[in-house]
C-alpha cells in the first residue's frame, strides 16, 4: 500500500475531535468544557493517576488507541509507524481533550494497550475483506470488517475501496502462508461467590478464540505475524458484558531445532490481559476480581515435541514478562468510581496444550502477576483534596495474581466440539497501612464450539 502519513495525521487529530464533541454537545459533561486556560493548566500541572472505573481505564482507553493506531495502519503506515500514532494521539487527548489533570496510566493504557488491539483488529478484518467479491457478499464481508476495525473501515469508504471489484490482488490475507484457526463457543457460564461450589451465578456466555499463525512455522519475522487472541461476552445476567481480553502476540523472534524433531520459537512477546467481574450476589457483596496487564512486553518460548506414534501433540509455552501498567481489585481505597488499584510488576506465564489426534484436546494454563502500587494517599488530607488530583496508585502495597485455567474439548465432527472448561483465581494483597486480605473463587464453563 502507498503511504499516506498526513491522512493518518488528520484522521488522529479528528478521532479526538469527535470524541471530544461527542462529549461536549451530546453528553453535555463537565470535563468537555476545555478552554486555552484548562490546556495550559494541564501543562504546568503535569501527570497523575486518576480515578476511573475499571473498564474505562483499562479497556476502553485501549480500544481508544486502537482508533489511532488503524488511522495509521489503514493509511498503509508499518507496525512501528502505526505505533507512534498512539502514543501522539494519546498525549494530545491527555493535553487538550479534557479540563482535568492529564493521566500516567491512560497515556500508558491507550497508547500501548492501542497497539495491541490496533495491529490484532487490523489483521482480524483482513481475514474478510475480499474486494472480488459484489453483491450481498460484499457487503456483509466491508460491514463486519468496519465493525472490527471502524477507522480502517471509514477509509476504504472513503477511497472507494469498499466496492471496487478487482481481478488480482483482492484478498487481505495469504491463508496458506499463514494458517488461522477460529473458534467461537456458546454455552454457560458459572461464576461462584467466595469459593462455594453452590452458591453463585450462572449466565449465557459467548467466546471468540483465534490461533493467528503457527509459531513454529513462521515464513516472515514480522510483529504480530503470530498472535492468539480470545475474548468472552456475558450475554445476560449481572457481570460486565466484556468478562475477559486476553492476548499474546510475537513481536519478534527465531525459529530453531534443539534437539532433531523438536522445534522452538524464542522471542520478545507483548501481552494484554484483561479480567473483570462485579458482585455475584448481593447479599456477600464480594467482587470476584478485577485483573489487568494492560501494557507488558518480555521474552517467551513456544517449544513442540515430535508427534507420537498415536498422533498425539504436545506444545508447551512459557513467558516471562515487565508489566508497565497492571491492575487489581482493592479492599480498601474507594475514590469517584475506582476501586481498584493501579501499579507495575512482573507476570509469569505457562501454557501446555495437548492434541489427541481427532479425538479432541486439552490445555493447561497458568499465569501469575506479581503487582506493585508504589504511590499511596496516605499522608494526604482526603477531606480537603479535590479527588482529580489525589494523584495516587491505590493503597500502597503488592498483590500476587494467580489465575489457573483447564480447558477440554472434545471433537463431535470436522466442525463441532464441546469445550468444559474450568478457572481458578486466587488473590493474595499486602497491604502497607490496612489488613492483608486473600480471596479465593472460581467459575466453570460448558459451550458448544464451532471450528472456522
Amino acid at each position: 500500500m502507498k503511504k499516506y502519513p498526513w491522512r493518518a495525521e488528520s484522521e488522529t487529530f479528528r478521532i479526538n475531535a469527535v470524541v471530544w464533541g461527542f462529549d461536549r454537545y451530546i453528553m453535555q459533561e463537565d470535563f468537555a468544557k476545555i478552554s486555552w486556560k484548562s490546556v495550559r493548566k494541564n501543562l504546568r500541572h503535569g501527570f497523575v493517576w486518576d480515578n476511573d472505573q475499571f473498564s474505562t481505564n483499562l479497556f476502553a482507553h485501549p480500544y481508544h488507541g486502537n482508533l489511532y493506531y488503524n488511522a495509521a495502519r489503514s493509511s498503509g503506515l508499518n507496525f512501528w509507524e502505526s505505533a507512534s500514532y498512539t502514543f501522539a494521539g494519546s498525549l494530545m487527548w491527555e493535553i487538550a481533550g479534557e479540563i482535568e489533570p492529564p493521566a500516567i496510566n491512560d497515556f500508558l493504557a491507550t497508547s500501548i494497550g492501542g497497539i495491541a488491539l490496533g495491529e490484532v483488529t487490523y489483521r482480524l478484518s483482513s481475514l474478510i475483506l475480499d474486494d472480488s467479491r459484489t453483491g450481498a457478499n460484499r457487503f456483509l464481508r466491508e460491514f463486519a470488517g468496519t465493525l472490527i476495525s471502524p477507522v480502517r473501515g471509514l477509509n476504504r469508504i472513503i477511497t472507494g475501496d469498499a466496492w471496487k471489484k478487482r481481478s488480482t490482488h483482492y484478498l487481505y490475507h495469504n491463508f496458506e502462508e499463514t494458517p488461522v484457526r477460529f473458534q467461537v463457543v456458546l454455552g454457560n457460564r458459572y461464576l461462584a461467590d467466595d469459593n462455594y461450589l453452590f452458591r453463585g451465578k450462572h449466565n449465557i456466555y459467548v467466546e471468540f478464540k483465534v490461533d493467528y499463525g503457527d509459531p513454529l512455522e513462521i515464513t516472515h519475522n514480522e510483529p504480530y505475524d503470530y498472535f492468539r487472541f480470545k475474548t468472552v461476552f456475558n450475554l445476560i445476567g449481572s457481570q460486565p458484558v466484556i468478562s475477559s481480553v486476553n492476548l499474546r502476540a510475537k513481536l519478534l523472534g527465531r525459529n530453531m531445532e534443539p534437539v532433531p524433531g523438536h522445534t522452538m520459537l524464542v522471542g520478545l512477546f507483548q501481552h494484554f490481559d484483561y479480567f473483570d467481574s462485579e458482585v455475584v450476589l448481593k447479599r456477600s457483596g464480594h467482587i470476584p476480581y478485577k485483573i489487568s496487564e494492560a501494557a507488558a512486553f518480555g521474552p517467551g518460548m513456544v517449544y513442540e515435541f515430535p508427534s507420537t506414534t498415536n498422533h498425539i501433540d504436545i506444545r508447551q509455552s512459557s513467558f516471562l514478562n515487565l508489566i508497565l501498567l497492571g491492575g487489581s481489585y482493592t479492599d480498601y481505597y474507594n475514590v469517584i468510581d475506582r476501586n481498584y488499584n493501579m501499579g507495575s510488576g512482573f507476570s509469569l506465564k505457562s501454557s501446555t496444550s495437548v492434541k489427541f489426534g481427532n479425538y479432541g484436546d486439552f490445555e493447561l494454563n497458568l499465569q501469575h502477576y506479581r503487582i506493585f502500587t508504589w504511590k499511596g494517599y496516605e499522608n494526604k488530607d482526603l477531606e480537603h483534596t479535590d479527588p482529580l488530583y489525589l494523584n495516587a496508585q491505590g493503597d500502597k502495597g503488592n498483590v500476587m495474581l494467580t489465575v489457573i485455567n483447564s480447558v477440554i474439548g472434545i471433537q463431535l465432527n470436522r466442525r463441532f466440539k464441546v469445550n468444559a472448561e474450568a478457572s481458578y483465581y486466587m488473590r493474595r494483597t499486602y497491604y502497607k497501612y490496612h489488613d492483608n486480605v486473600s480471596f479465593e473463587t472460581f467459575e466453570t464453563k460448558l459451550g458448544l464450539a464451532y471450528l472456522f
